[in-house]
């Protein structure tokens, strides 16, 4: 069956297509899936550009979706046919983090394998069922981003009806972070570099749209939208070079997830500013397990739909890994086969 690997030195033009042995059949607690698609997620960019620490071939994706094609014993939870997603920390079940999730030992396509390929052989805790009718594509976008934007904004954040949210980018994290925000009733502000992304953030419900180019100091934009309180949640993507500004947006006791780095892993922060605004800044890694199953029962009720910039196929997973790059994509960017 075909896999794709990244050698332990990392790089795109390092990504091997290799034949590999069927996994076989599952044991006790274990279940067989079919593999039909992953995402991409800037995590898995950073692991096929930079290796794996121990140097050994690494395969890759942290998300996987596709259909049970066995159960081993004592597993009651899946039938053969179910759709299904993979977890990104398959042994956090619930509660607390632990240090295994602080240094992604367990998460797939960083520490152990992950699901770049055609079958896989897993705990049965490893996954849990994929939203109702979605395709295993736009399934495959939950495990990493999904997870990310629920967990930020309803995990930690206790989203209400009227919060005020300011998201940050147009990305996988972003956009999702923006559906559930209007399935909460809440007002949603979103920034991005390009004006048609903004649009197209505005067709989605966004009520308030803020390019960073075009007004470098956003967050006092951000200020005059919200009658100068601040909004209640920011889905902090950037990281340091946009951190600042994030404290300025936030309400005095607001709360701010920061989940990336894209502007660097190291920087100052305005600790005067964020003890005068009284605010709650939670770093924070995707979610657990349980936190997964009640975001899919909350969008098998709200019947949302993930927005899928583009696909490739898994042989074309080095190009696809080129557009994300470019940051161009809209939402998400899938892999199928």
């Amino acid at each position: 069956m075909k896999a794709v690997y990244v050698n332990g030195q990392g790089g795109l033009d390092n990504l091997e297509v290799r034949d590999i042995a069927d996994p076989g059949q599952p044991g006790p607690g274990q279940i067989r899936v079919a593999l039909h698609a992953t995402s991409l997620n800037y995590h898995d960019l950073l692991v096929a550009k930079g290796g794996t620490p121990n140097q050994e071939p690494r395969l890759l994706m942290a998300d996987g979706a596709g259909v049970v094609e066995a159960v081993g014993k004592g597993v009651e939870e899946f039938k053969v046919g179910d759709s299904v997603v993979s977890t990104f920390f398959p042994h956090w079940l619930d509660g607390l983090p632990s240090s295994s999730v602080g240094n992604f030992a367990g998460t797939p396509g960083d520490g152990i394998d992950g699901y770049a390929t055609e079958f896989t052989v897993r705990a049965a805790t490893d996954f849990t069922l994929a939203p109702e009718g979605w395709t295993h594509a736009e399934a495959a976008t939950i495990t990493t981003a999904g997870l990310t934007a629920w967990r930020a904004l309803v995990g930690d954040g206790l989203l209400k009806a009227g919060d005020t949210v300011l998201t940050l980018g147009t990305g996988g994290v972003s956009i999702a972070a923006l559906q559930i925000a209007k399935l909460f009733g809440a007002t949603v502000i979103i920034t991005s570099s390009s004006d048609e992304k903004l649009a197209k953030a505005k067709a989605l419900g966004a009520d308030h749209g803020i390019n960073y180019k075009q007004n470098p100091n956003w967050a006092d934009q951000v200020l005059e939208l919200t009658g100068g309180k601040g909004v209640d949640h920011v889905v902090e993507l950037s990281g340091p070079g946009t951190l600042a500004q994030s404290i300025k947006a936030v309400r005095v006791g607001g709360h701010i997830s920061l989940i990336g780095v894209l502007t660097g892993r190291g920087g100052e922060v305005p600790t005067s500013l964020l003890m005068a605004k009284q605010a709650r800044l939670q770093g924070l890694i995707v979610g657990t397990r349980r936190q997964q199953q009640e975001y899919v029962a909350a969008l098998n009720q709200a019947k949302l739909r993930p927005v899928v910039d583009k696909s490739f196929t898994l042989e074309k997973l080095a190009d696809a890994f080129r557009y994300q790059e470019s940051a161009g994509h809209f939402g998400k960017i899938v892999v199928e086969w």
